[in-house]
């Protein structure tokens, strides 16, 4: 077989990438793991026993299986497993709890729940009961297995819905995203063509398997050949030796982990804390132009910054060989295919790599115009040279290391402290982490005074996911409204809590 990059994104299906992939170099590595490896080969027939297993099970194609599983190899396997056999999988952030993950097993009307059993304290078997979920099982060290024999041909066409993928947007629950195979190979294939990457690149994954970025980035290993380092615990310092031990050449993720880097490297001048990188890529959250030059300057290694969510992983992406410029002040070029349209200032898209839109097809209606261009609710514009400017967001979100968090979530259940009269909750610029999560607080007469802990210690007890808590509180006399409909004026609240511009 003599494929190149570009043939192989013409896949009709993921399975399609696996097998392909696995004919042209079945003995090199795919995946590697705390001193195991993965080989492309070893990735399809692991992956097709564990269809079988999962076959014998009663899972058939169409059948939807939820899974809340962490960054490892079996994770993997198991998703490309479920890719083989057609099923529509609906992945789920490791850290959600019972409100999330509740309501995309309700929605999405799963028959069968993978879960890591106890994993870092919280035990995900007894919450899936507790929640009622349906063929419940554990997927951590051991997963389904059986005899390919039995297995029905592959899938055919990859043009069907197969992934749930939620995201928060503006409203207290989760939406849930409809994808197809060929969206996320699209959407990967954007990725690995802009990086410009090699089969001699080794990457890296430290973000949740279960996000968007994990069919983008693996799709990506399977276009190019390359490895990538999985991580299923990332802290630095600790998550050095890994990426040394295997030459990793392109890391990052967001906004928060190019700034955990620059912290490591500040206590090692002089020395390269990864000598092998030479690339740091991500997006999902606002970048500061600073920070870019603080990375390429002190670290010694480009970064490319992009723009993508869940609904359309790969939107626009910095080139490695454009100016510094545009670099540290724009979010890349769309690929050939992707159309952004700005109406009104709002950024609108159409391409292959674009969702089919929402569960709740009400949410699909509003969210695509006439021409079939999706609102993103995101404000920008494009240069005169085609790169994009992101300048704010129409909807009330919250990116907080490449996650969305509602502010009305949080919002609606401060509304149940007895010494909260009113609350608003804001996204505040924060170099390491994109943004941090404030909340802006109105008390009513003669409360008694409010401690961010005793707010934190109240929204844990009413079961808010860890990665939403709020950082900072500001307590005011009162919050800041316009005069007609009295709406509070977050603008406002951001213009006096940010730190002023460096």
């Amino acid at each position: 077989m003599n494929e190149t990059p570009h043939t192989l994104g013409s896949a009709r299906t993921l399975w399609d990438l696996v097998d392909r992939r696995a004919g042209l170099t079945p003995g090199r590595p795919v995946l590697l793991q705390a001193g195991r490896r993965l080989t492309f080969g070893e990735l399809r027939t692991r992956a097709e026993r564990v269809a079988a297993g999962l076959y014998g099970m009663g899972v058939r194609p169409g059948t939807v299986v939820a899974w809340q599983l962490p960054t490892r190899i079996e994770t993997a396997l198991l998703s490309f497993a479920l890719a083989r056999l057609g099923a529509v999988q609906s992945p789920v952030i490791p850290f959600y709890r019972d409100r999330e993950v509740g309501f995309a097993l309700r929605e999405s009307k799963a028959e069968f729940f993978a879960v890591p059993g106890v994993w870092r304290g919280h035990d995900h078997t007894e919450m899936a009961r507790r929640l009622g979920a349906k063929g419940v099982f554990e997927a951590y060290d051991t997963l389904p297995d059986g005899d390919p024999s039995v297995l029905p041909p592959p899938p055919a066409e990859g043009t069907s819905v197969r992934w749930i993928y939620w995201t928060s947007g503006t409203t207290s629950d989760p939406k849930g995203v409809l994808h197809t195979d060929r969206s996320l190979i699209a959407g990967g294939s954007c990725l690995a063509h802009a990086l410009r990457l090699t089969p001699d690149d080794v990457g890296s994954m430290a973000f949740p398997y279960a996000h968007i970025a994990g069919p983008d980035y693996t799709v990506m290993l399977l276009l190019y050949g390359f490895p990538a380092v999985m991580f299923e615990h990332f802290a630095l310092p600790d998550a050095l030796a890994e990426y040394r031990r295997h030459g990793v050449t392109v890391a990052g993720g967001s906004t928060a982990f190019y700034s955990l880097f620059l912290a490591e490297q500040r206590r090692r001048p002089g020395e390269k804390v990864i000598p092998s990188l030479r690339l740091l890529a991500g997006g999902g959250a606002p970048k500061p132009p600073g920070l870019y030059h603080d990375v390429t300057r002190e670290m010694g290694v480009r970064l490319t910054h992009g723009y993508g969510m869940t609904e359309v992983p790969m939107i626009t992406m910095g080139d490695p060989e454009d100016t510094a410029e545009n670099l540290a002040t724009t979010e890349g070029r769309p690929p050939a295919g992707m159309e952004i349209r700005v109406v009104d200032g709002e950024i609108r898209l159409r391409g292959e790599a674009v969702c089919r839109g929402y569960l709740d097809p009400a949410q699909t209606a509003a969210a695509f115009d006439a021409a079939g261009f999706l609102r993103t609710g995101d404000l920008g514009h494009v240069t005169e040279s085609g790169h994009l400017v992101l300048t704010g967001r129409l909807k009330d979100v919250i990116i907080r290391k490449g996650e969305n968090i509602s502010a009305k979530e949080i919002e609606d259940l401060l509304a149940a402290h007895p010494a909260v009269a009113d609350s608003a909750v804001v996204g505040l610029p924060d170099a390491e982490r994109g943004e941090l999560v404030c909340a802006v607080v109105e008390q009513p007469p003669g409360a008694p005074g409010l401690t961010l802990p005793e707010i934190v210690s109240f929204l844990r007890a009413e079961g808010l996911s860890v990665h939403k808590l709020p950082e900072r509180l500001e307590v005011v006399d009162a919050l800041p409204r316009n005069d007609t409909l009295r709406k509070v004026l977050k603008y406002r609240l951001r213009e006096r809590f940010s730190a002023p511009s460096s």
